[in-house]
């Protein structure tokens, strides 16, 4: 069955025919999302929302979504998405960072401009015959110095097109390396340096409590050079809006030009009258161009997920692309198969996950692979964990995850080993990807073994002596039970000894009873896999 999209907002028809041409049954209302009550009636029945900032994904929402698989933002914000529920729910979120930066980046360097030549007072002076000619008297940006706060995909945008104005252009920005500003053709410094030295200072960060919140407070705007000019295109709560009002009266601060807002809409404001101050209603990514590619992106990013397992610019989910799908799909199959094995043979309350990463697959996206481990790992205590749920649900059970890659170092190009540990056991398992494709169980509590993986299987342990490979066939076969393959393994002779058994159904709980009372097994366990 083809997956069900429903897009809830006003996305272009463009956008809705990459959906279709995909092979996708979307339906599009773009009305629905100012409907709660409604949208909360329908969710059920799609496997992806699509959307813009009308619709409230909130965990109210997410409680009736019980097939939903991903939620995609055109657009970068997500305030109107409940993140933490959505990762409870098993919920991918994705938004679209790149669709609408050259918009913003072009609307700070306008916004710039406006607030150097004073623009839209003179406009409206003019517009009222005034011709106040003397009285907008302005300043040039060729030679002037521009402090970016933020040297990421917007900033780097602005410090290119500034360059391009014959600026000088100096950034703070806590990730930028000197090489990577060097090939900008900008000078990094500090923030204090960055204040003390601009003319005009623009931001180009993310709203992060307690880290980039008001990262122009009252007293970093008191170490700005005399005149400077401040730009906030990005996110509302960056700069104490009442403080830098106090320094746009005296004078100290020359022009501010605002897009965003501490509190939005805003229909109230410190910064509105005051003179030489330029504010628009949040339209940094209001072009026709980008809207449109915000559209085509998040239905593109949204199909390919739901079609291939692609994860693209998701906010609680490692990426995914297109070409690591294709090769890691079996690793990813592997991964959750080990963990499930892990999971299904532990009962106590799990400590800890190490996980291992040899050869090829320690070259791949690890986080991607981790959570595949870990959601294996809780679907026996939750069937519809995922492997967006699952790192959620280890984390609030306080559940220690630890990586370790190495270099090749055994028969197989690459392997994973997941070790589960309690208080009373650590319990390994490895297994590695063939040739052909298929995942193979290859070690299990240190013991060498080749096994194919199958939905039904019986695990044994026992001591190694004559008869146990009897005692299992005759056992199973006089009770309906049809070996599909049949894998041993042992520590050394006369020690401890392991089968591993593909069964076609599993194996009922009165026959596992009859082979332990045959007292040649020490444990017999029936297992599960979720095999595609």
């Amino acid at each position: 069955m083809a997956p069900k999209v429903l897009v809830s907002d006003k996305l272009s028809e463009t956008a809705v025919q990459i959906f279709r041409d995909r092979g996708i049954d979307v339906d599009f209302m773009p009305d629905l999302g100012k409907d709660k009550e409604k949208l909360a009636e329908v969710i059920g029945q799609y496997d992806g929302l699509a959307i813009r900032s009308a619709t409230k994904a909130t965990a109210a929402l997410l409680e009736h979504a019980d097939n939903l698989k991903v939620i995609g933002r055109a657009g970068i914000g997500t305030d109107n998405v409940d993140k933490e529920a959505s990762s409870k729910k098993g919920v991918i979120v994705m938004n679209t960072p790149f669709g609408n930066m050259i918009t913003t980046a072009e609307h700070a360097i306008a916004m710039m401009f406006a607030v150097a030549r004073q623009i839209p007072e003179a406009s409206e002076s003019t517009h009222a015959g005034k011709w106040e000619k003397s009285k907008f008297m302005g300043v040039e940006l060729t030679n002037k110095t521009l402090g970016v706060i933020g040297a990421g995909n917007i900033g780097g945008i602005v410090c290119d097109r500034a360059i391009g104005l014959k600026m000088k252009v100096i950034a703070y920005d806590p990730f930028l390396s000197e090489e990577k500003a060097d090939k900008m053709g900008v000078q990094k410094v500090e923030l204090d340096e960055l204040l003390e030295r601009s003319d005009f200072i623009t931001l180009h960060v993310p709203f992060i409590a307690g880290v980039t919140e008001n990262i122009l407070s009252a007293e970093n705007l008191a170490k700005t050079k005399k005149g400077v000019r401040i730009i906030n295109c990005a996110r509302g709560g960056l700069v104490d809006e009442e403080a830098l009002a106090e320094l746009l009266k005296s004078g100290h601060v020359a022009g501010a030009a605002f897009d965003v807002f501490a509190e939005e809409p805003a229909k109230e404001n410190a910064l509105f009258n005051l003179p030489n101050v330029v504010v628009t209603p949040h339209l940094g990514a209001a072009t026709t161009e980008a809207q449109e590619n915000v559209a085509l992106q998040v239905a593109e990013q949204m199909s390919n997920y739901l079609l291939t397992g692609a994860v693209e610019n998701a906010l609680n989910m490692p990426s995914v692309t297109a070409e690591e799908a294709k090769v890691m799909g079996p690793w990813i199959k592997l991964a959750d198969y080990l963990g499930a094995f892990a999971g299904q043979m532990t009962n106590e309350p799990i400590k800890a996950i190490n996980i291992l990463y040899d050869g090829v697959a320690a070259d791949m996206n690890l986080e991607a692979l981790n959570c595949a481990v870990i959601a294996g790992i809780m679907k026996k205590a939750n069937p519809d964990v995922n492997m967006v749920s699952a790192p959620v649900i280890a984390k609030e059970r306080g559940i220690q995850i630890s990586t370790t890659n190495q270099d090749k170092a055994g028969a197989f190009d690459g392997y994973v080993k997941v070790t589960v540990v309690t208080d009373e056991v650590e319990r390994s398992v490895a297994g590695t990807v063939f040739s052909d494709g298929k995942p193979r169980f290859i070690q299990i509590k240190g013991i060498n073994v080749d096994a194919e993986i199958g939905e039904h299987m019986l695990y044994t342990t026992n001591e190694d002596v004559p008869g146990v490979i009897g005692t299992l066939g005759q056992t199973l076969g006089e009770n309906g039970v049809n070996i599909a393959n049949f894998t041993l393994g042992r520590s050394d002779v006369g020690g401890g000894a392991i089968a591993l058994l593909y069964v076609d159904a599993e194996v009922p709980a009165d026959v596992q009873d009859k082979l332990i009372a045959t007292e040649k097994f020490k444990q017999v366990k029936s297992l599960r896999f979720d095999v595609a």
